[in-house]
């Protein structure tokens, strides 16, 4: 499988750690929530998370469903900013159901066993125009997340707390390994 999951909660370095794996030569995802996001405040769309959670969890799947198919057609392994059992993990953490859909999603779109989460990095983090959670909100959807992960049969392996170029090493040499 050569599918590999960078996870965690916001503002934890995922997405700079993901442009670093990038420029290192491999694949890589956008991260579905930020692009969303960005895309439904310039045209005054609905699917917000502060407006409506559920139209942004399922808008949030369909860009997941569509870069897993997409990354099918790529050589060597994608990173993907985030995945399908994410969104199990935003719902939960909005004290949605989650629907039978979405965890069918879930069961279907498969990953690396291994994923890698990003721990909450109180020194790093910081809110921007499409991150307005807390560090307490943000370590919560870590928490859901990465129980999202455990739940559908995932091994969880922590980022350490490292420049972008020792956790791109990290990450290629836990890789080699496994």
């Amino acid at each position: 499988m050569t599918f590999v999951v960078v996870t965690g909660g916001p503002g934890a370095g995922k997405s700079t750690f993901i442009y670093g794996l990038e420029a290192a030569g491999f694949r890589r995802t956008e991260e579905a929530g930020r692009a969303i996001i960005q895309d439904q405040v310039a045209i005054g769309g609905p699917a917000l998370p502060w407006l409506d959670p559920v139209l942004f969890a399922e808008m949030m799947l369909q860009w997941e469903l569509r870069s897993h198919r997409a990354a099918q057609d790529e050589e060597g392994p994608v990173f993907f900013d985030r995945g399908v059992p994410d969104v199990v993990g935003y719902l939960r953490l909005e004290g949605r159901p989650v629907p039978a859909h979405v965890d069918a999603a879930a069961k279907s779109f498969r990953y690396h066993h291994e994923v890698f989460v990003a721990p909450p990095w109180p020194e790093i983090f910081e809110n921007d125009a499409e991150r307005r959670q807390t560090l307490e909100e943000a370590s919560l959807t870590y928490d859901r997340v990465t129980e999202a992960y455990l739940d559908y049969g995932y091994s969880l392996v922590e980022l350490p707390r490292l420049t972008v170029r020792e956790r791109v090493g990290f990450v290629l040499r836990h890789l080699r390994r496994a």
